[in-house]
């Protein structure tokens, strides 16, 4: 009688593999030579027996059903099948003499009834255990998502903790990950203009290869990044640190949409059209063309005649740096204020103390709804469907409400975080007008303004009124008010620098 011998490992990581099937290997050689048993080849490969398809297995029957052997040498049962499939055809082969004899050094088979029943047996035992370790898995698994464990690998900018399991923060890639949501929010920059830049900035993919476009566009569609994930379709508050804000994802996706709708295609890309600016004289959309190698900017003309003049883009440019230079704020001035800000800050916080225990209140009523709705899934109350689209609205608007939480505990309550912002901005407007790109003046100028126009070859604008509305606040300091009562700062003329729109074009 002739034997195969069988050796299996179902496990990928390949010295633990080849360890087991050598020892494997060295057992039945050792059980062969006891027992004086003819081996007429022997068959191994690494892959689970819980699915039937492994090739080695198929082509050991193949090979007893041709009659080149008709006995089978293995470990355990176990190793031959842990699915009813292929334990069906073993049994099956048995029943039909094709396989006369079996052999275990850790199992007794005799070809009768009896050897058979007890085979069977073993088989349901592999198959029982197989199921059951599937079953203790799925049950580890959800424990690991609903404490928001990510199950995967996690996204570039953050880094695995292979000893603690845990996700944290990649903090040289983050500040990257974080600058290309806030520049792709503004609206002024393509998938393609971001690739080419922060690849120079060293934003690479974890194999070290540069940023490709679709890497680009995968990022910035990421939930990861302001810390939920997605698995099996349903959305889990992620226990890692976010990179960025949802208020700052969710601007990313409108730009993102807005900019994936079908355009005409344009021989040019003018900076300040697209809707930038309109006629200040007939409200029609401003235009660009280019002549004799100079780009000039004109009424449409759309709503009828209009005797609007071309302006130069030169032109243009410079009344645009000069506006910027207007609203830029000295060093020491904007220093002053930084410094009564930081005080005004600690005196204001109190009063965000009451605010931030009724947001966590907010929060906790949520985790309430959110366990209320699982119970609602598991007893079939709601579909899995409504489940997840309800699952998900709840965790943003916990994420939205806990994101507010933290910039009230850091920054304060009201006016303070914006109009440090623009004091910032205003400090940095001079840098911004010197340096002379475009594309930095118009994202600065629709960061102050509004309403941009073009009329007599003069731009002009609607200056935002933070400035003036937070003077009308019962808040609002005495020394800030004292400021802005002085009619000569340039804060205050920049923020007087607007023009009278004709309500045809408001």
């Amino acid at each position: 009688m002739k034997f195969f011998l069988y050796a299996r490992k179902s496990t990928d990581d390949e010295e633990r593999q080849v360890l087991s099937i050598e020892a494997q290997l060295a057992e039945l050689k050792e059980f062969a030579a006891k027992e004086k048993l003819e081996i007429a080849a022997s068959f191994t490969e690494a892959k689970t027996a819980k699915e039937p398809g492994r090739m080695k297995f198929g082509e050991m029957l193949n090979r007893i059903e041709a009659g080149e052997a008709n006995g089978i040498l293995s470990w355990h049962p176990d190793r031959l099948a842990r699915n009813s499939i292929d334990g069906g055809k073993i049994i099956y082969l048995v029943d039909k003499n094709k396989i006369k004899s079996l052999k275990f050094p850790t199992f007794w088979f005799e070809n009768t009834p009896q050897g058979k029943f007890m085979l069977n047996i073993a088989f349901g035992q592999s198959k029982y255990y197989i199921d059951n370790l599937s079953e203790n898995v799925k049950r580890g698994l959800r424990q690991k998502l609903r404490r928001g464990e990510y199950p995967g690998k996690a996204p570039i900018g953050y880094l695995h903790d292979r000893f603690k399991k845990t996700i944290h923060v990649d903090k040289t890639k983050a500040k990257l990950i974080k600058k290309l949501f806030e520049i792709y929010a503004t609206g002024e920059y393509s998938l393609k203009y971001l690739q080419s830049q922060f690849k120079d900035l060293g934003l690479l993919s974890r194999r070290g290869y540069a940023p490709s476009i679709s890497m680009i566009q995968y990022i910035l569609t990421q939930p990861f990044y302001y810390g939920v994930f997605k698995y099996n379709g349903e959305i889990y508050q992620g226990q890692f640190e976010p990179i960025i804000t949802k208020k700052l994802f969710d601007t990313v996706q409108v730009v993102m949409q807005n900019r994936g709708k079908p355009h005409k295609k344009k021989k040019h890309d003018y900076i300040f059209t697209n809707g930038y600016m309109k006629c200040g004289t007939c409200g029609a959309c401003i235009t660009a063309e280019k002549q004799k190698g100079h780009i000039y900017y004109r009424c449409t003309k759309k709503k009828g005649a209009c005797a609007e003049k071309y302006l130069r883009e030169e032109e243009l440019a410079q009344q645009l740096k000069n506006i910027t230079q207007k609203v830029s704020l000295p060093d020491d001035w904007a220093d002053f204020m930084i410094k009564k800000l930081d005080q005004e800050k600690l005196d204001n916080a109190q009063s965000s103390f009451a605010l931030v225990a009724e947001l966590k209140q907010k929060v906790f009523l949520i985790d309430e709804k959110l366990d209320k709705l699982l119970d609602s899934h598991l007893e079939n109350i709601i579909s899995r469907e409504d489940y997840i689209s309800k699952k998900e609205k709840l965790i943003n608007e916990k994420i939205s409400i806990t994101e507010r939480i933290d910039i009230i505990q850091r920054h304060g309550n009201n006016w303070l975080e914006p109009m440090r912002d623009f004091i910032l901005s205003s400090k940095l407007a001079k840098k911004t007008a010197d340096i002379g790109d475009l594309y930095q003046i118009k994202a600065f100028l629709k960061n102050i303004g509004s309403n941009f126009i073009l009329q007599s070859k003069k731009f002009g604008f609607l200056a935002k009124f933070e400035w003036e509305l937070a003077s009308r606040s019962d808040t609002f300091p005495n020394w800030l008010r004292d400021l802005d009562s002085n009619q000569d700062t340039r804060l205050q003329r920049a923020m007087s620098y607007h023009w009278t729109i004709p309500q045809s074009i408001l």
